[in-house]
């Protein structure tokens, strides 16, 4: 019995290795895009992107440290980046992002 549970142990630990160093290659490429994109929109998707990896590490990252302390960080990161593709979005389609006039 304690031979499967290693095991499992053993495949959960690889798993997860494998996990971070996709998404850390994912990040590189993803800031590689944001640096030098070449259309605004393309930055904005990967801005986007990069909170989704970083949701995914956070979760990575809690289920490594076997605690559910995290899931609030992973939900505010969800929250933040979806509201800075919103605002993205907004600036990129009508140039401002807090429009003033009310007509």
């Amino acid at each position: 019995m304690t031979n499967i549970l290693t095991a499992t142990d053993n495949i959960l630990q690889i798993t997860l290795m494998i996990s971070f160093i996709g998404i850390a290659l994912s990040l590189a490429l993803l800031l590689y895009r944001v640096i030098t994109g070449p259309t605004q929109p393309e930055r904005a998707v990967a801005l986007d992107a990069i909170g989704i990896n970083l949701m995914g590490l956070a979760g990575l990252m809690s289920i490594y440290l076997v605690t559910t302390k995290l899931n609030d960080v992973i939900l505010l990161i969800g929250i933040l980046a979806f509201l800075s593709t919103l605002a993205i979005a907004k600036y990129l389609e009508k140039g401002v992002i807090i429009d003033r006039d009310v007509d």
